[in-house]
């Protein structure tokens, strides 16, 4: 089986990682502060229908041969935004599950 070279998809999927585990701290942030109960819900919603659209998102890549299925795994673990974005991170640094020419392809813009 051929590995997975990242491709256009694969820089939406970085985007999406980061701006979910932004939305994420977010919450942690409102949630352990008291009394922001609604914006505890407005980033609980946000980072709820982000995260779906993410692993949808990565799904998607996976299945069109542009991110490893184990950055799925690394997205679907209990840290979630989190493990998303070292997965893209260990991709781009270390070519964890990618074809070795990939590095210039996730660098392009």
């Amino acid at each position: 089986m051929r590995k997975p070279v990242p491709g256009r998809l694969f820089v939406w999927v970085k985007r999406l990682s980061w701006l979910e585990l932004a939305v994420f701290a977010g919450l942690l942030v409102f949630w352990l502060t008291p009394g922001f109960a609604a914006e505890t819900m407005v980033f609980g919603w946000a980072h709820g229908l982000g995260f779906i659209a993410l692993c949808l998102l990565i799904w998607i890549a996976a299945v069109r041969r542009e991110a490893p299925y184990t950055l799925l795994a690394a997205t679907l673990t209990p840290v979630g935004p989190l493990g998303s974005v070292i997965g893209v991170e260990l991709i781009e640094r270390r070519g964890w599950g990618v074809a070795e020419t990939s590095q210039k392809v996730a660098e392009s813009p």
